[in-house]
């Protein structure tokens, strides 16, 4: 049992602070890894999770991507943090959150990618201008931004 389930049992379905974090993973064609998830059925996102006690922010991340799809990445760089009311999040069996979410991206992963069956359903990378339509809303909030501010720069760069 994890952290949050403890809180739950303590607190119910009453509003908490949650953090997390996800990383977006560009590989050496430039493209995004993306998951698609059990949960929203069928809906895409990126790759992360949310935080357990004594954890940084890179240390979720790292520890999500690698439990996610067996991948490791070496360096993080922040893409930004996102929080406020529009990240509240009302879960179907009651639980009422608000998550703060930071982001990263790495450029390439290391080790053969293995999907977790458990939350997804797949992994896929796709070229920026190819991206599925149906991304989780905050997740396409940052992929928006990611794309926006850092990778016209890693396309020049590579």
């Amino acid at each position: 049992m994890g952290y949050i389930e403890d809180l739950r049992k303590v607190v119910g379905h009453r509003p908490l602070i949650f953090v997390g974090s996800v990383i977006v993973v560009v590989d050496e064609q430039g493209r995004l890894l993306l998951q698609q998830r059990k949960f929203p059925e069928g809906a895409w996102g990126i790759p992360g999770g949310l935080m357990e006690l004594g954890e940084s922010t890179e240390e979720v991340a790292r520890r999500e991507l690698f439990e996610e799809t067996r991948l490791r990445v070496d360096e993080l760089t922040l893409i930004n943090v996102y929080s406020g009311h529009e990240h509240f999040i009302r879960a179907a069996n009651g639980d009422e959150f608000y998550v703060v979410t930071t982001a990263y991206y790495a450029e390439g992963a290391i080790g053969e990618l293995v999907v977790d069956q458990a939350e997804s359903i797949t992994f896929t990378y796709f070229h920026p201008d190819e991206l599925p339509e149906n991304i989780v809303k905050s997740h396409k909030e940052i992929l928006d931004e990611f794309l926006l501010k850092h990778y016209s720069f890693l396309s020049a760069v590579n």
